[in-house]
């Protein structure tokens, strides 16, 4: 926070002013907003034949092996097995931890 030295008082500022003191004047009027933008200019076309010669053909693409639909799923369920495992199996572990804090706390 600034402080004035030798000036008025601090509230002097935020004062009404006197009975009778004319209006101050009106600020000036703003100016025209800016023009609008009128977009990029017009380009001209390439000239014909601007792309560079095709030299080689890809290969046609090769066809996907066929995939085993009930080994895709058997191998999920059992990755679903292994999941649900390791985190019966953390959250055991984080309830004995929790039960010792709290034990450690309230004895």
């Amino acid at each position: 926070m600034t402080t004035r030295s030798g000036g008025p008082a601090d509230d002097e500022f935020w004062r009404r002013p006197a009975e009778g003191t004319p209006p101050p004047p009106e600020p000036p009027p703003a100016e025209p907003a800016a023009p609008a933008y009128p977009g990029p200019p017009p380009s001209t076309p390439p000239p014909h034949g601007w792309r560079p010669p095709v030299v080689m053909q890809p290969a046609a693409p090769r066809e996907l092996p066929r995939q085993d639909a009930t080994g895709i799923d058997e191998e999920e369920r059992s990755a679903r097995t292994l999941t649900f495992g390791i985190g019966m199996i953390a959250a055991a572990v984080l309830v004995v931890v929790i039960c010792l804090l709290c034990s450690r706390a309230l004895f």
